[in-house]
């Protein structure tokens, strides 16, 4: 490879995944052998151990997945790959949205298959044998045909009309923003009734002392809920989570059934008022504003890398050994270019999201008047779930979006507050 932008994007990928390697070289090294002492009780001797050895196990898969992923990227980029594939797509002699739709549409299903044994592994292997797994080989099918069609009736035509934006219109970065921006947020508003309940059942909660508990602390905290419902987590996984769904004045709250069996309803109350802790923070907005501005630089930049006239975008196409300009060969490259900046950019919105969980479980505590149940929640999600109890602080710098368990139960510890009369 002669192409000096050729070889700085190939260092780049490579100091990525060595970065990676380091962070997770140093989480297995901070391991510790005694069980904090704030989870005595939750945690067994023999749950902690499995849990280290989750860590573990989970370690090492991503290493071998990261590395054959970066391996093959660059056998099938230094090999020319992108250069015959493009030479075959336009060969066929449809116009360049068509073109481009064959062009990514293939490398998207390369990549799918390519990526499924790895899914099959962690799900049927790992997953399995540490007790989370609970995914048919039925179930898994489905998923992965469901999700291929989505991808056809949605992300297909979203594909087209960005390749038509920057293929046609004049300012097309600014045109295909506004479009993409719409776009997602209708996606936003619809998914939630569409497309989620494609994959899992969502039945309203029944009447009884949750729903009750979860009506009071949304009046209390002036929340407008309109729906509760229950999801089947448990149809793929004994992992729990819940979240919230809806704009302005029609919120909806779902919660895993798994969540549902292994909290009490104090502790299931706290949780949901971390979740309305984001709202009432404007954490939803400040995110959602941050991510479309972000959207708009990218889309400046994947201009100026898809202009068939610029020397960045010939420097950039040389590098990647194809001959033709082109906006959906752009994309591929433009993102593959980006991902070193994007992981330095993510170090700042994880320092962002970690701010934000804090805010949120200062939220949940004020509005029970106690930290208590959030914290107690936060413990059995930790045990549900193996979660690492003593991650580095690298790692945890770089890539975690959520504070460790430990230091946000600290944290919680220290918040004062009044209790009301």
């Amino acid at each position: 490879m002669n192409n000096t932008l050729g070889i700085i994007i190939a260092i780049s990928l490579f100091a990525l995944w060595n970065l990676d390697l380091i962070s997770t070289l140093l989480n297995l090294k901070a391991l510790q052998p005694k069980l904090p002492s704030e989870f005595k009780g939750i945690f067994t001797e023999d749950k902690y151990v499995e849990s280290q050895h989750y860590t573990r196990v989970n370690s090492k898969f991503d290493v071998i997945q990261s590395t054959f992923s970066l391996a093959l990227t660059l056998m099938f980029w230094f090999a020319g790959g992108f250069g015959c594939l493009d030479e075959w797509a336009r060969g066929l002699g449809y116009g360049e949205i068509i073109t481009g739709l064959i062009f990514m549409g293939i490398l998207f299903v390369g990549q799918t298959l390519i990526g499924i044994p790895f899914q099959l592994y962690s799900t049927f292997v790992i997953e399995e044998k540490f007790g989370f797994n609970k995914t048919t080989a039925k179930t898994f099918i489905i998923d992965q045909i469901k999700g291929l069609i989505l991808m056809a009736l949605i992300g297909a035509p979203i594909l087209s009309l960005i390749l038509w934006i920057f293929n046609s219109i004049e300012h097309a970065w600014l045109w295909a923003w506004i479009a993409f921006t719409i776009l997602q947020l209708l996606l936003t508003y619809l998914a939630p009734t569409y497309i989620l309940p494609l994959f899992n059942k969502f039945e309203p909660m029944a009447d009884g002392e949750l729903k009750s508990a979860i009506n009071e602390l949304a009046k209390k905290c002036d929340f407008p809920l309109t729906e509760i419902y229950v999801m089947d987590g448990s149809k793929r996984s004994t992992k729990s989570n819940a979240f919230f769904t809806g704009f302005g004045k029609n919120k909806k709250i779902a919660l895993f059934d798994t969540l549902i069996e292994n909290h009490s309803t104090e502790g299931l109350v706290g949780i949901l008022a971390h979740e309305i802790g984001h709202f009432k923070c404007k954490h939803i907005i400040q995110r959602m504003v941050t991510g479309i501005i972000q959207t708009a630089v990218l889309f400046f930049l994947i201009g100026i890398a898809t202009n068939k006239d610029g020397a960045f975008s010939r420097l950039l196409f040389d590098a990647f050994r194809v001959e033709h300009i082109s906006v959906y060969a752009g994309l591929i490259f433009f993102f593959m270019l980006f991902s070193p900046i994007n992981k330095i950019l993510s170090i700042f919105s994880n320092m962002s999201s970690r701010k934000h969980e804090f805010e949120a479980d200062a939220y949940a505590a004020n509005a029970q008047e106690t930290p208590e149940h959030l914290i107690a929640s936060l413990k059995q999600l930790s045990a549900d779930n193996l979660v690492n109890l003593t991650p580095h602080p690298f790692p945890v710098f770089m890539e975690y979006s959520h504070p460790p368990m430990l230091t946000r139960i600290e944290a919680l510890r220290k918040i004062k507050f009044e209790t009301k009369e």
